[in-house]
């Protein structure tokens, strides 16, 4: 196999051009053989995983996520086959085998008599529960699985959240809800997110290529796989692993179902709605089939933030965790999600089908912002009002075949088209769209009471006199209580428009070939190209003073709160009651969205002495870039003995990747900023072998081992020389690219074992090891300028890091307690990960030890269910253990913020009232569990967020099954 290295003077062959040569002639080479192909179904649908084995031959398969399988035999005449299936009764059939390609048709199996039985045709668990394991037990890759219909039995309402129950997998929140997924507590990044085997473009607005996952209702998706080891074939930039949400696509017969659901959220106290309808049918004798799927999510929510900033760039060491302001800040908005789905097949033959699979998802986040902050380094109030209403798109189409080119053969083909966007369009009187954020001061004359003797303020257990408070009973410490927020003492400071967009458009193109060279030999090899286009505008802020706030002569007088068209502040419950003080003085009533807007208007900005002090470096925020990554792989699937499975092969990816942006510099001279036009090219190669070996010890036991290269490309953002500069926030937050950073690659190693029970089960546990060279962190730095704090992040290549742990779960039905205790059952799945890097300390010499950022020690799933009649109830936590976020290295260890562990409860209830008609209650955070960040000590709180709880009832109408 031809991989993608430099070319030299010789003329070589490329790998497309490889692959359409190997299509022309090995159909001639494998001619007389024999292959049979069928399909396996059930009362659910088809079956996937399902084991096709002939004894005579001593060959044998399992059927794929639709159901079909393909079998190669080296005889003619009679032949029998044996269907296997869990839950269902074995059945055997007799083929007469002619040279060629065989129809074994449609093999239908049904429920198994017995407790079993019983289970699977009234359970509304189990059905899922058996594709899931049926198609870890036979894949050939380390992964987990779940099915559509056991993502609707848990209150998981978006792609993120359907994937958190998988063992190994933790999820970030954001505001309540669970937007990105990680593999084996590893840095978000670094695990690949997949639709059809293939990378989502991500609108990830930080620019990372982790894809943010709550524009995907849960609605669309058919399964979803989670690759803990890759195989040559998947894509290779994955450490952590990959997580594969394949879409829907045709049904094997007519399916109507539709679901609705209201319910309320606890913090907003507002209502909540959503509903799905999925549709598939099949025309034409069987040889089109259609599925379509559309899903709406709409719920009103909100969240109580508190933020504490420190003093970390100053040059006292005790004075470095001082802190710098304290803002209160409450969220109250809403989320409206919508999918659309799309999937036709249609089978030419037996040997031949054709399929498209079409996706449209839109997710607005809507949401007003209310800040107050206390500044104790400039003895003053602040408060900023902003009207965020955030869009994010994902569409996409992709089209493919699957074609038996003769009886050894089979050659598969897709090329997709993916776009994503994130994108603002207020305020809609100016032309420069983006986040609008208004900023009001209040200076504090009678200044505070609580600072220790250097006037600095302190927690009490960071004070070098003792003197400070608790961060869960924060008191601004004013020397003159009444001294507080005020509408007509708040006077405007400060206009900016945040400028936030991303768009990201992927094209692809791949062809794969599997060709039987022997009874116990598979060939796989392919191509894939594709091609990404970025264009994204982050931390942009256009920023308008006023005059008189400059001290410019004759400028009009700087506008107050009370001067404003104000609405009413959403208390809804009260205002940061879990702080266990009250701040009610805090409170303040906002202006309206369409004052707001309509401060940003010319006329409105020049009566008011408004002018442009947007930074000449702004420019510098906005850059385009394309990648082009070239792929090609080869690998042998060899079933060394009866019970011994060997996949070894490589896999090329090289990538091209050209950024465009500009740069500032400032005139040695005049000191002026000037603006000029930059490109960044960043070229690189990752050869990565594989080996993996799976020894099945007996019908219900697997052992597996592999060894994997992997690979992962750093973030485009991280990459662009211009810098993005945040005036909104106290401190100003700066952030820089790193055009020199190079991807970090991984040697992965995983023993896994796995143990299914004969009632629908698993127990699995196994150990892994990762050797990772080149890490790439966010470096996190402080520093003061003539007055002013600033926090600059940049993306570095650390040394080398190590990262190993174990896992282990079990899911038993604990069928054997007597009466109708028999319908209890247990999942629980443990993962234990400990990683090691080392960050040297800034112009030290001394280093600190450290984990990989978003990189959990202890990550934990825990559901007890019960099922029986048509019953099912399930109470569900997930925990994930802190794991730091952000390393300073100039200040230390000290000074790295993690988050805080995080365990929620979940819980839901389903009742068959018929064959085809169930009702359905689901409940969320039912603890109220928030998130929590911190400084190097637990006590020293950097954010603590409050989202509550929400629950919604509904029913669910199978109409057609």
């Amino acid at each position: 196999m031809y991989f993608l290295f430099k070319q030299r003077t010789t003329q070589v062959i490329s790998p497309a051009r490889l692959l359409i040569l190997s299509a022309m002639v090995l159909p001639t080479v494998f001619a007389n053989a024999q292959t049979i192909k069928g399909t396996v179904s059930g009362k659910e649908g088809q079956l996937p995983g399902a084991s096709i084995q002939s004894p005579a031959t001593k060959q044998g398969t399992s059927t794929d996520l639709n159901g079909s399988f393909t079998l190669n035999t080296h005889t003619t005449g009679k032949v029998k086959v044996l269907v296997s299936y869990i839950g269902h009764t074995p059945k055997e059939i007799e083929l007469d085998i002619k040279t060629g390609i065989n129809d074994a048709g449609v093999i239908i199996l049904t429920p198994t008599e017995g407790q079993l039985g019983e289970v699977l045709v009234k359970g509304t668990m189990a059905p899922s529960q058996i594709k899931a394991l049926s198609i870890k037990k036979n894949s050939l890759a380390i992964m987990d699985v779940i099915a559509a219909d056991a993502i609707g039995k848990l209150p998981d309402r978006n792609a993120a959240e359907a994937v958190q129950r998988v063992q190994g997998v933790a999820v970030a929140r954001y505001h309540g809800e669970a937007d990105a997924a990680t593999v084996r507590g590893t840095p978000f990044a670094w695990t690949s997110t997949m639709f059809n085997g293939s990378r989502l473009p991500s609108a990830n607005v930080t620019g990372g290529r982790n894809s943010v996952l709550d524009a995907v209702p849960s609605e669309m998706i058919q399964y979803v796989q989670v690759a803990k080891a890759l195989t040559p074939d998947m894509e290779g930039d994955a450490i952590g692993g990959s997580i594969n949400f394949i879409t829907r696509t045709a049904p094997a017969k007519r399916q109507l179902n539709v679901s609705a659901a209201g319910g309320y959220n606890t913090f907003s106290q507002n209502g909540t709605y959503n509903g799905s309808v999925v549709y598939g049918d099949r025309f034409f004798k069987g040889k089109l089939g259609v599925m379509v799927a559309g899903a709406i999510w709409d719920r009103q929510w909100g969240t109580d933030s508190y933020d504490i900033a420190y003093n970390t760039g100053l040059a006292d060491p005790t004075q470095q965790k001082s802190i710098s302001t304290v803002m209160l800040k409450r969220y109250m908005g809403r989320r409206q999600t919508y999918g659309g789905n799309v999937g036709l097949e249609y089978k030419f033959n037996t040997s031949n089908k054709i399929y498209f699979r079409g996706l449209m998802d839109k997710f607005n986040d809507i949401r007003p912002v209310y800040e107050s902050y206390v500044d104790y380094n400039n003895s003053r109030y602040q408060y900023n009002y902003r009207y965020s209403y955030y869009q994010t798109t994902l569409n996409g189409a992709e089209l493919g075949g699957e074609h038996q080119l003769s009886s050894r053969i089979k050659m598969d083909w897709a090329v997709s088209d993916y776009y994503t966007k994130f994108f603002l369009e207020t305020p809609p009187t100016n032309n420069n769209k983006g986040l609008p954020i208004a900023t009001f001061r209040q200076k504090i004359n009678g200044g505070f009471k609580n600072l220790s003797a250097d006037g600095k303020r302190y927690w009490g257990f960071d004070s070098p006199d003792g003197i400070g408070g608790d961060p869960l009973h924060f008191d601004a410490g004013l020397k003159d209580p009444s001294e507080v927020m005020d509408a007509s003492k708040l006077t405007l400071q400060q206009l900016v428009i945040s400028q936030l967009d991303t768009k990201e458009h992927d094209k692809t193109a791949q062809l794969n070939f599997k060709v039987n060279v022997a009874s116990k030999v598979n060939l796989k090899f392919g191509g894939k190209y594709r091609h990404k286009d970025r264009t994204s505008t982050f931390g942009s802020n256009i920023v308008y003073l006023p005059g008189a706030a400059l001290g410019i002569p004759n400028s009009p007088a700087l506008l107050t709160l009370s001067q404003l068209q104000r609405t009413a502040f959403p208390e809804k419950a009260g205002f940061f009651t879990k702080l266990k003080s009250n701040h009610d003085n805090m409170m303040i009533d906002p202006i309206t969205k369409e004052q707001l807007f309509n401060l940003y208007d010319p006329a409105t900005l020049r009566a008011n002495g408004f002018g442009d002090y947007t930074s000449a470096s702004n420019a510098t925020n906005l850059y385009t870039g394309t990648e082009n990554v070239a792929a090609g792989y080869a690998m042998a699937e060899i079933d060394a003995t009866d019970k011994l499975k060997i996949v070894a092969g490589v896999r090329n990816e090289y990538t091209t990747l050209n950024m465009r942006g500009s740069k500032a510099t400032k005139d040695a001279t005049n000191g002026a900023t000037e603006i000029s036009d930059v490109a960044v090219k960043n070229n690189y190669n990752a050869l990565l072998p594989m080996l993996h070996l799976k020894y099945a010890l007996n019908d219900h036991a697997n052992l597996r081992a592999a060894y994997t290269r992997t690979f992962i490309r750093p973030n485009f953002t991280d990459l662009t020389p211009g810098e993005s500069i945040d005036n909104s926030k106290s401190p100003v937050t700066i952030t820089r690219g790193n055009p020199a950073l190079k991807p970090t690659f991984s040697s992965n190693f995983d023993v896994m074992g796995e143990y299914y029970f004969s009632n629908i089960g698993l127990l699995s546990g196994g150990v892994f090891y990762k050797q990772i060279k080149d890490v790439i962190f966010s470096d996190r730095t402080t520093y003061n300028e003539n007055g002013g704090s600033y926090v600059v992040t940049q993306a570095r290549n650390l040394n080398d890091a190590k990262l190993f742990g174990f896992e282990g779960g079990i899911n038993k039905r604990l069928s054997f307690l007597p009466g109708i205790l028999a319908g209890l059952g247990v999942e629980f799945n443990y993962t234990y990960i400990h990683s090691e890097v080392e960050v040297p300390r800034t112009g030290t010499g001394l280093s600190d030890k450290t984990s990989l950022p978003n990189q959990s020690k202890n990550i934990f799933n825990s559901i007890l269910f019960y099922e029986r009649n048509g019953v099912m109830v399930r109470l569900a936590g997930n925990y994930r253990g802190a794991s730091v976020e952000t390393i300073n290295q100039a200040a230390g260890k000290d000074f790295f913020v993690w988050t805080d562990k995080n365990f929620t409860i979940d819980a839901s209830a389903t009742v068959n009232i018929t064959k085809s008609l169930r009702v359905f209650v689901e409940l969320n955070n039912l603890t109220n569990e928030p998130l929590r960040l911190y400084m190097g000590d637990k006590r020293r709180v950097t954010s603590t967020e409050w989202y509550g709880s929400r629950g919604q009832a509904g029913i669910r109408w199978d109409i057609i099954k």
